[in-house]
This record gives structure tokens, C-alpha cells and sequence, in this order.
């Protein structure tokens, strides 16, 4: 049988396949191409989630940039339709460079520059001129192989593109995060990006090229893909000289948990730092003055049963443990490299009393939320040392749902006490938390600590890793029956039966000078209706 050849548009050559042959490897180009696209948007979304915090925003601006510029790309593409094959394959080799380095200069952009919003838009920008400039291009292509209607060839085309896409959704997160990383991840990726492309039209339309145009899309293939190889090697080197112009010289753990970064500083306990995707999450210098305002005025009561929710660093187990009276102590955490950190490390273990090797101490690796939703039984103090609620992803943790969760898990007289950020700098959101507290049907007594303290809770609202200062942390006391009393626990003996006002009288003598027999550390400072 005579295969018979379509003639290309403008007289060019005969194609060196069968039609439908033809028209698989194209359909097989768009979906490798769709699921790169999908993986360069993902990893913009995740990469500028980690640097800059705040993923909803993230997420909004590079879907809606992408978009748009998805749109200007069909436009532009219009003028590459009389050389669909060669503009297709130049498209593909620059989207792989684009797309495969993005990761690489954004983390550069904020580790040695100090900010990446400027990056991100840009590159989210480029990379949808790119993938909007594929489907034109790609339309006129099959319609070449095999002169299919319209319809058809649109239908064939946005199948195999969402289809591609699904793929590079799934693989993302299952595939090239867990295995590769993020650097290495993207940088496969666009090397996988530029050989579909490149083979694609070298082999199927390779007769539509003029040589210098053959020339030049085999130079700039081989370039791409050369560049990126060569890259790929220097990752770790890169990741080394990032990490030291973000945190200093003095990391001594860098490890990728299945949840998230995780950077260990300082030589030994008085200087170590925890850094929890690339936020300091403890400091050695003062995080006794988080932990102490955090935990022991929820132990005025009934201290049997405590449950942590978060607090895998051992830090708030230290100051539970301190209290005689306490039986059992469960730390709910997400993150089991945290508390394998926390049982290991020197330092850090140091830090925290060798919390977890009380036997009182039990670790549970999992989600809060849907911990809680199991019906573990009821405690007597709720304490919440989750991520800090302006990081979206942690949204659902200050919920009032959740607060419901834990209302429902407090035993008679129990109370919940809960990090709500610092509410000076930040009130909108502590008085969010304490709202949704008081929705969950809880009883709330607000409560900070005031002073210049470094950002070891503070959040993600900043353009570096380095710790400020901030003016303070924000705390709500809460409890199902009534508003619970605010105390100052066994560290303070002699104030412990003190009414709120003096109480209050206590924290402004403690701002003027060094109460007598009392670290001024361990005071917190009521939050009155009126102070809003």
C-alpha cells in the first residue's frame, strides 16, 4: 500500500510520517508540554509560598498573571503561524530555560537580594506568554499532519492538554517534590520540556526547516539542555551558599521533611536557631519568654491530662513538665522530623529538657484537625504552639470548627490557651483568633506579653528570614463554662491567688524595673474589650 503524504502548507515537503503517525506525536508533544507548563505554575505557587509566605496571595498572583499572560502569548503567536515549526520549537527551548531556572533564581533573588516578589511576577509573566503561544502553533501543526475539521483538531488538542496537565499536577507533588526536590525537580523538568519540543519538530517537520533554521533549533536545544544538566550538578553547592546568605554560617542541619524545610543553626544550645521553611521558629536567646507566657497560665486549674497541638520542638513539654501535678502529656505533631530532631539533636534536646524522654510524654505524628475529629478523650489543658495564623496554610488550625474540636475535647474546668500572632503590629488578625475562638462557644481572656522580642512567632510578614523585633505576643485563655482566670503558675507561688487588676498592677511594675522574685519573663499582661 502507497502511503500517501500531506503536502505542508505554502508547497513545503512531504512529511516523513503517516498522518495519523504524525498526528499522535504531536497530541504525545502537548501533553508532555502541558504537564511541564502545570509543573513550572506549581512550583512558582510552592517556591513563593516558602520565601515569601502567605499562599492564597501567592497563588492568586502568579494563576492570574499566568493567565492573563496566556492570553497575550495566543495573540503574539499569530505571527508565527507561516513558520509554526520553527517558532514551536524555539518557543519549547526557551519555556524549558524559563521555566527549569525559575526556581533556581527566585531562591537566589531572596537569598542574596533579599526579595522576590519583583521575580515571581516576572517570570510568571514570560513563562504564560510561552504556553500561551503553544496551542496556536500547535493548532496549525496537526492540521498539517492530518487535515482534520476545526472542531476535531481543538477537541485533540485540549483532551491531550488537560489530560497533560492532570499528570503534571499529580507528579508534582507526589513525584518531583518528595524524589527530586524543588531546584532539581524544575530543572528535570524543563530538560524533559526542551527534548519534547525539539524532538518533536526535528523529527516530524524537520522537511518545513530551512538548514539554518535546523541549525539553529539543534544549537539551542542542546544549549538548554546542556545549561540545565550542568546546573542540576551545582544544586547542591547552590543550595549550601543559599542557605548561608540566607541564615549565616553557622547551619548545622538543613533536612527536607515530607512537610517542609527544616535549618538548624547555632553551634550549641545558647545560640541555637529553628528555622520551619525558611521562619524562625525558636531562638535560644529569649524563646523561654514565648513558651513561659504560652503554657503556664493555662495551668492555673486542673492539670492532669495536657494536650499540645503542635510543639514538636519539646519547648512547650519543657514548661508543662515543670508543673508537679501533671499525669500525661500528648504532643500532637505533624512533622515527625521535628520531634525526631527534637529527641536527637544535642542541642536542641538540650534545649527543650529531654522533654520527650519523660515517660509522662506521648508523641503522636498527625494532623491536628483531624486528630481531634477522632475523639481522643478529654484534657485539662488545651495548648495550641501551632504555625502562626497569617500562613494560609495553617488557616484551618484557627478556625472555629477547630475551636469547636477542642472545646469539645476539654475536660469539666479544662481551658484551651493559643498563640494568636502579635497584636500590635498585627491586631486584625489576634482579634480574628479570638473571634473565632468565642464562636466556637468559648469564654476568652486575651492576654500579651510586651517587649522587644526577635520573630521567632511572629510570621511570614517580611522579606527576609532574619529575625526583628517585634513588640510583643499576642495570647487568648479560653474555657467552655467561664472566662478562665488568668495566673502566673509555680514559678510565682506567692502570685498565683492574685485578682486580674493586681495582676495588671504586677505587669506595669514589671515594665518599670525587676519585680522582687520574679523573672519578669513569666508575666503576661491582660487584654481588655477597650484595648481594641
Amino acid at each position: 500500500m502507497i502511503d500517501q503524504q500531506v503536502p505542508l502548507r505554502g508547497g513545503a515537503a512531504f512529511l516523513p510520517v503517516r498522518p495519523r503517525t504524525g498526528r499522535c506525536l504531536v497530541l504525545a508533544a502537548v501533553f508532555i508540554c502541558a504537564a511541564c507548563g502545570l509543573v513550572y505554575e506549581l512550583e512558582l505557587v510552592a517556591l513563593a509560598s516558602y520565601l515569601i509566605g502567605d499562599s492564597v496571595t501567592q497563588a492568586s498572583v502568579v494563576l492570574s498573571v499566568m493567565v492573563f499572560a496566556m492570553g497575550v502569548g495566543s495573540l503574539l503567536a499569530k505571527r508565527l503561524r507561516s513558520r509554526a515549526a520553527v517558532g514551536f520549537g524555539l518557543i519549547e527551548a526557551a519555556l524549558a530555560l524559563v521555566g527549569g531556572s525559575s526556581a533556581l533564581v527566585l531562591y537566589a533573588s531572596f537569598a542574596w537580594i533579599g526579595e522576590s516578589r519583583y521575580a515571581l511576577v516576572g517570570f510568571s509573566l514570560t513563562i504564560g506568554i510561552l504556553i500561551g503561544a503553544e496551542i496556536p502553533l500547535l493548532m496549525t501543526l496537526i492540521q498539517r499532519v492530518d487535515r482534520q475539521d476545526a472542531g476535531g483538531a481543538v477537541a485533540d488538542l485540549f483532551a491531550a492538554d488537560y489530560v497533560g496537565a492532570l499528570v503534571g499536577g499529580l507528579a508534582f507533588p507526589f513525584l518531583l517534590l518528595p524524589g527530586l526536590g524543588q531546584l532539581t525537580g524544575a530543572l528535570c523538568t524543563g530538560a524533559v520540556n526542551a527534548a519534547a519540543g525539539g524532538v518533536l519538530v526535528l523529527c516530524v517537520f524537520r522537511r518545513d526547516l530551512t538548514p539554518r533554521s535546523r541549525r539553529l533549533l539543534i544549537l539551542s536545544n542542546v544549549a538548554v539542555i546542556v545549561v540545565l544538566a550542568v546546573a542540576t550538578t551545582l544544586v547542591g553547592d547552590f543550595e549550601r551558599a543559599a542557605r548561608r546568605a540566607v541564615y549565616g554560617d553557622g547551619v548545622r542541619v538543613a533536612v527536607q521533611t515530607e512537610v517542609q524545610e527544616v535549618v538548624l543553626t547555632g553551634s550549641g544550645r545558647s545560640s541555637l536557631d529553628l528555622y520551619l521553611d525558611g521562619r524562625l521558629r525558636v531562638s535560644a536567646r529569649d524563646e523561654y519568654r514565648y513558651h513561659e507566657a504560652l503554657v503556664h497560665p493555662a495551668m492555673n486549674g486542673p492539670q492532669a491530662r495536657v494536650l499540645i497541638l503542635g510543639g514538636g520542638d519539646g519547648l512547650a513539654a519543657r514548661e508543662v513538665l515543670r508543673h508537679p501535678d501533671v499525669r500525661a502529656v500528648t504532643v500532637v505533631e505533624l512533622d515527625r522530623g521535628v520531634t525526631r530532631l527534637a529527641r536527637t539533636d544535642q542541642a536542641l534536646s538540650e534545649l527543650n529538657r529531654h522533654a520527650f524522654r519523660d515517660p509522662r510524654v506521648t508523641s503522636v505524628t498527625a494532623d491536628a484537625f483531624n486528630w481531634l475529629r477522632a475523639a481522643h478523650g478529654r484534657y485539662d489543658v488545651v495548648i495550641s504552639d501551632l504555625p502562626d495564623p497569617g500562613i494560609s496554610t495553617s488557616t484551618k488550625l484557627y478556625s472555629a470548627e477547630f475551636y469547636g474540636l477542642v472545646a469539645e475535647s476539654l475536660a469539666p474546668g479544662g481551658r484551651l490557651v493559643v498563640h494568636g500572632g502579635p497584636p500590635l503590629s498585627r491586631p486584625r488578625t489576634f482579634w480574628t483568633v479570638e473571634a473565632s475562638m468565642r464562636a466556637a462557644g468559648l469564654y476568652t481572656r486575651p492576654y500579651r506579653m510586651s517587649g522587644r522580642l526577635s520573630d521567632s512567632a511572629a510570621g511570614p510578614d517580611r522579606a527576609t528570614h532574619r529575625a526583628r523585633p517585634v513588640h510583643g505576643w499576642g495570647f487568648v485563655l479560653a474555657a467552655a463554662g467561664k472566662r478562665p482566670e488568668l495566673g502566673l503558675a509555680a514559678q510565682a507561688p506567692a502570685l498565683r491567688s492574685m485578682t486580674e487588676p493586681a495582676l495588671l498592677d504586677a505587669g506595669r511594675e514589671a515594665e518599670r524595673g525587676r519585680l522582687p522574685g520574679l523573672p519578669p519573663s513569666t508575666l503576661v499582661h491582660p487584654r481588655y474589650w477597650e484595648d481594641r
